[in-house]
């Protein structure tokens, strides 16, 4: 498979970490050179200078977005998982990526999401212990057209992992990948 963003957006607990580290597995057994970004890693280093505000919510996107296109230069599947609450931030992404972005919304309700939430944040955010929480204090603005919708409070995540890999081989481009970017770009690991 061509390199390509697979960008799992939705609410604190609607499984996208689950889904994301599934479909690595999924992708890794076919062979497929894939790796996940997940938001709450990528927030303990690169982006642990930002706050939640809607400010340092855009730049921490754009970060990924960067980090995603190196990724897909270096020849991997990116699985991102991150919240990206705003619409305008998901689209800014896009935008960076180009037709190798592929949102799919891990669509689940407020209350699945709670009842999940084994962090403990959504109770410290109905506390207001946690200013702008998506969903509680903050809004979450669902896609608008995503390439994929998954019902993560209904289906297994073996079937939503299905419907990834099938929409994957629908979008497999004739042509083999080159960056939109930069002519030869290249990642060096040091």
């Amino acid at each position: 498979m061509s390199p390509c963003v697979i960008w799992l957006s939705g609410l604190s607990g609607a499984g996208k970490t689950t889904v994301a580290q599934a479909l690595h597995a999924a992708l890794r057994a076919r062979g497929e050179a894939a790796t996940v970004l997940d938001g709450d890693h990528l927030r303990q280093g690169l982006c642990k200078d930002l706050s939640y505000s809607p400010s340092d919510r855009c730049e921490n996107l754009r970060r990924a977005g960067e980090v995603c296109a190196l990724m897909m230069d270096a020849g991997l599947i990116v699985i991102a998982a991150f919240v990206s609450p705003s619409r305008a931030d998901r689209d800014m992404v896009r935008a960076m990526l180009g037709d190798r972005f592929i949102e799919v919304f891990c669509d689940t309700p407020l209350a699945v999401c709670e009842a999940r939430d084994v962090k403990g944040l959504y109770a410290k955010a109905r506390r207001g212990l946690i200013p702008d929480f998506t969903g509680v204090s903050a809004p979450y603005e669902a896609p608008l057209a995503p390439e994929l919708r998954l019902d993560t409070a209904q289906q297994p995540v073996a079937d939503n992992v299905a419907r990834i890999l099938a929409l994957l081989a629908q979008r497999q481009p004739v042509f083999p990948y080159s960056s939109s970017r930069t002519a030869g770009a290249a990642l060096c690991l040091n």
